[in-house]
C-alpha cells in the first residue's frame, strides 16, 4: 500500500504539491491523472525519495522510503524508460542493479524471461527500440520481486501491441496481490487498465474513487434508442418532460431518463423498439471536466 499523507512540496514560491493525501491500495491497478503541471511526477519522485517533500510524508507499507532495508524489494519503479547507460547490456544493467541491493544473478534472467528480453539480453541498450527499454525498466522494477510498483507513463511511443502487452502485464501483476500505481496522459488506454483513479490538478487532489465512479459522476449518461416509430416516441418522451435529441441517422439520444422508464413508456403506448442502450460518458469527457480549472495552459484560438 502506498500512503500520502498532506504531501506538499515548494520549490521557491512555486508550491508544486499542495497538502496531498490519497492511498493505493493492493491488488489493483490505480491510475495517476492529471493536468501537465499537475505535480504527478514530482508526487511520484517524492514516493521514491528522489525528492524530499516539504512537510508530509509517504509510506510505503508503513514506513518511508529513507528506512526500508534493500529498497528494491519493496518498490519497483519505471519513471524513464531512456534510464540506462546505452552501451550497456540489459543483462550487465540488472546484474548492476541487483548487487546494489544483494540481489541473486538468477533473478536478473527471471525477469528477463518475464519481459521477453531473454534473447537480446546481452545486445547493448542503445540499440533498443522505445517498447524493449519500456520492457527493461519494467524488467528492473520487477528485480527485487516488490509488492510495490510505480510506472511513470509507460506506454508513451508504444506501438498497439506493446500497448497491450504492459496492460494486460499490469493487470496481471495486481492480480497478484500487488499495489500498481501507473501515471498516463493517455486517457483512453487508462479506462481499460485502471480499476481505480486518482486525480490531481494544480498539487491539489481533485478526486479518488474508482474509475467507473469518477466518470458516471463527472459525466451525463443518455439513452440511445431506435425504433421504427421514433417521432411518436419522441414526442411522449418530451412529454414526460425528458429531453430529446434526434439524430441523424434516425436514432434518438435521450438524457434524463434510464432505459427502464424509456421502455415502460414504448410499451404502455405499443410503440416497438429495436434498440434501447444506455451510453456511458467517456474518461476522456469526466476528466475534462473535472480538472478543466486546474489545466496550466489553455489553448484560445486555431493557431492560424
Amino acid at each position: 500500500m502506498i500512503e500520502a499523507i498532506s504531501l506538499t512540496k515548494r520549490y521557491g514560491k512555486t508550491v508544486a504539491v499542495d497538502d496531498l493525501s490519497f492511498t493505493v491500495e493492493p491488488g489493483r491497478v490505480t491510475g495517476f491523472l492529471g493536468p501537465n503541471g499537475a505535480g504527478k511526477s514530482t508526487t511520484m519522485r517524492m514516493i521514491l525519495g528522489l525528492d524530499n517533500p516539504t512537510s508530509g510524508q509517504v509510506l510505503i507499507d508503513g514506513q518511508p522510503y529513507a528506512k526500508l532495508h534493500r529498497p528494491l524489494t519493496k518498490i519497483g519503479a519505471l519513471l524513464d524508460a531512456n534510464w540506462v547507460h546505452p552501451n550497456r547490456s540489459a543483462h550487465a544493467h540488472l546484474r548492476w542493479l541487483a548487487k546494489s541491493n544483494g540481489l541473486p544473478d538468477q533473478r536478473v534472467d527471471d525477469v528477463l524471461e518475464m519481459v521477453g528480453l531473454s534473447g537480446v539480453a546481452k545486445r547493448r541498450a542503445g540499440g533498443y527500440s522505445l517498447g524493449m527499454k519500456q520492457r527493461l525498466g519494467i524488467a528492473g522494477a520487477l528485480l527485487g520481486d516488490p509488492q510495490v510498483l510505480l510506472f511513470d507513463e509507460p506506454v508513451n511511443g508504444l506501438d498497439p501491441e506493446g500497448i497491450l502487452w504492459i496492460r494486460r502485464f499490469m493487470q496481471n501483476l495486481a492480480a497478484e496481490g500487488r499495489t500498481v500505481l501507473v501515471s498516463s496522459h493517455l486517457l483512453s488506454e487508462m479506462a481499460l487498465t485502471a480499476q481505480d483513479l486518482v486525480v490531481i490538478g494544480r498539487g491539489k487532489l481533485i478526486s479518488q474513487s474508482t474509475t467507473a465512479e469518477f466518470v458516471d459522476r463527472s459525466t451525463e449518461g443518455t439513452v440511445l434508442v431506435r425504433s421504427p416509430h421514433a417521432d411518436k416516441l419522441g414526442a411522449m418522451l418530451v412529454d414526460k418532460g425528458f429531453t430529446v435529441k434526434a439524430d441523424a441517422d434516425g436514432a434518438l439520444t435521450v438524457l434524463g431518463a434510464s432505459s427502464e422508464e424509456i421502455g415502460e413508456i414504448a410499451a404502455s403506448q405499443n410503440v416497438v423498439l429495436h434498440e434501447l442502450s444506455p451510453q456511458r460518458g467517456s474518461l476522456e469527457e469526466a476528466f475534462m471536466q473535472l480538472t478543466g480549472d486546474a489545466v496550466e495552459y489553455h489553448a484560445t484560438g486555431t493557431g492560424e
